[in-house]
């Protein structure tokens, strides 16, 4: 039994809610159980400069985690003065997965920054995160292209992310932090709507994990993923 009581395919409870940033050209607080981060999309008409003149706009991402969304407090990093090595690859990570879905040419010469800040900590923020910046992206877009910013269709296809691990020799689902911290193997899936992979991370933190066991990863990681894209789609039709 998991410590949660949830069966191996269950995700926790996920929502969605839009609109929670009024100033923000698009915004979303989204939950998966007790992790909880505020993600908002900023829409800027400056470019990096190694991009000026090229006829196509970007799209990236900052991640940060507020002092006590974990059980002790976490200090600043800015106080610290540098961001961490984790903090650095997760929003990365965020950036790649959403430009994955974006025709870059299409959005014109303009750039979406999401912001995503963890507000609660109980496992899978960078999953959430991106799960949730793609909505609030969504809604920068939107934005956009009612003020005719846009040269065409800018978006692909949805995208969102979930995790999956190996849990006292069972393949689970969306791992919480009680799972995480003692899982046997921890995976990462970022998928498109449509069934496609953006990145998969896996680690074995115990014992090496065998094809079997990955292909079980993949498929729990399949059904998350469709659960999550419906959700999504709920989300920006309300």
């Amino acid at each position: 039994m998991r410590p949660s009581g949830r069966a191996p395919s269950d995700m926790r409870a996920v929502t969605i809610e839009r609109n929670v940033a009024m100033k923000a050209e698009g915004s979303c607080l989204v939950a998966f159980g007790n992790t909880r981060v505020l993600c908002t999309a900023s829409v800027e008409t400056s470019l990096p400069g190694w991009l000026r003149g090229k006829g196509q706009g970007w799209v990236t991402a900052e991640y940060g985690m507020l002092p006590r969304a974990t059980g002790s407090r976490t200090r600043r990093e800015a106080t610290a003065g540098k961001q961490t090595g984790r903090t650095q690859e997760i929003q990365r990570l965020i950036g790649r997965s959403l430009r994955a879905v974006v025709d870059l040419a299409n959005l014109g010469e303009a750039q979406i920054t999401l912001d995503c800040d963890v507000l609660e900590a109980d496992g899978g923020t960078r999953t959430a995160s991106i799960t949730g910046a793609y909505v609030a992206l969504v809604d920068a877009i939107r934005w956009m292209e009612e003020r005719k910013l846009t040269k065409g269709e800018v978006l692909r296809d949805a995208v969102a992310a979930v995790s999956c691990g190996i849990y006292r020799g069972t393949a689970v689902l969306d791992l919480d932090y009680l799972e995480d911290v003692e899982a046997e193997t921890d995976a990462n899936f970022v998928m498109t709507g449509s069934g496609k992979f953006v990145e998969i991370q896996g680690t074995a933190e115990g014992a090496p994990f065998d094809r079997d066991e990955l292909e079980a990863l993949m498929n729990l990681a399949g059904k998350g993923i469709s659960e999550l894209s419906e959700l999504q789609k709920a989300a920006l039709s309300a």
